[in-house]
């Protein structure tokens, strides 16, 4: 198991590095030079040029990304352009709430769609399947933030049941971490919920088909058993990986959501370092987003041999 865990990360290298170079390219070519606007608006154009030496940028393009990586080699993201401290400082800063609102939001959606698949594939072609899909398929037609903006005016300005434009850590206790995240997570969650339904509708589906299963009611075990520790297990092993990857999405998709919900995490950090052209920190976002998908990628593969034992040979 330790070396296979070790090949995938010596494997993920190559990601980090094709990121670390696909986002430098992409972030330079994009319009606005942040010298300029850290310069401020009436800057002269030898303003301008001064700053421009002081962060670096008036280095060949090659030069600049030769010291990028070179800092990243050393897991060094540098200084933020606007924020005037250590990037990883800003990032760390900013990390508890984006964290929380994406383990909250998995949380709702797995809580919610593992009943309602296996609810739709046990009554399929009923009208509780008919119901529950259509919770689904609007579950992915629904904006997020339209769907947050719905419930900040229902819950929070309309009714005042729940708490809106503010966050509180857990360590105040779990009451108001979880009155503060209700909402938030509600917004960010739904359409994981949904797609995890579906998967598990369709997992569950399958699964029910099998001979084994047959065999199993043929021996006289309860409906219960069969579908709780024969078929749900396995139906869970696809799953896995829209819930696993789906947390990664749910970090990189916190923008709109934080921004909606006022939460200072690493969503309103990263729209401030997009419109100020922070490209230390945009930059070191996005390795941080990437490497999220790599651990959960590996975390999937590592619940696929829990839930499954034949593949443990492989491992």
């Amino acid at each position: 198991m330790r070396s296979y865990i070790g090949r995938r990360l010596a494997s993920a290298i190559p990601v980090v590095l094709v990121v670390a170079v696909v986002g430098f390219v992409l972030f330079r070519l994009t319009p606005g030079d942040p010298a300029a606007l850290l310069a401020g608006d009436n800057a002269t154009r030898e303003q301008i040029e001064r700053t421009r030496q002081y962060l670096g940028l008036d280095q060949p393009i090659h030069v600049q990304f030769g010291r990028y990586l070179s800092r990243l080699a050393h897991a060094d993201f540098g200084q933020s352009i606007f924020l005037g401290r250590p990037v990883t400082t800003a990032i760390l800063e900013r990390l508890e709430p984006t964290i929380s609102l994406a383990i909250a939001a998995e949380i709702f959606a797995i809580a919610l769609a593992i009943p309602l698949g296996l609810l739709a594939a046990l009554r399929a072609n009923t009208w509780l399947d008919q119901a529950a899909m259509a919770l689904a398929l609007a579950g992915l037609s629904i904006p997020a933030f339209w769907l947050g903006l719905l419930l900040v005016f229902s819950f929070g300005v309309k009714l005042g049941w729940l708490p809106v434009g503010e966050f509180r850590p857990l360590r105040d206790g779990l009451g108001p971490f979880v009155r503060h995240m209700i909402l938030p997570a509600i917004s960010l969650g739904l359409i994981q919920m949904a797609l995890t339904a579906r998967m598990v509708r369709s997992s569950m589906l399958e699964v029910l088909r099998e001979d084994y299963i047959r065999t199993a009611h043929a021996k006289g075990l309860s409906r219960r058993t069969i579908v709780l520790q024969h078929a749900l297990r396995n139906a869970l092993i696809p799953t896995i990986t829209v819930v696993g990857l789906g947390f990664g999405a749910l970090v990189s998709g916190a923008v709109v959501v934080e921004t909606i919900f006022a939460l200072p995490g690493l969503g309103r950090l990263t729209a401030s370092a997009l419109l100020n052209r922070d490209y230390p920190l945009i930059q070191a976002i996005l390795m941080f987003v990437a490497m999220i998908f790599i651990v959960m990628n590996l975390l999937v593969d590592l619940a696929y041999a829990y839930l499954d034992p034949r593949l443990r040979i492989r491992y």
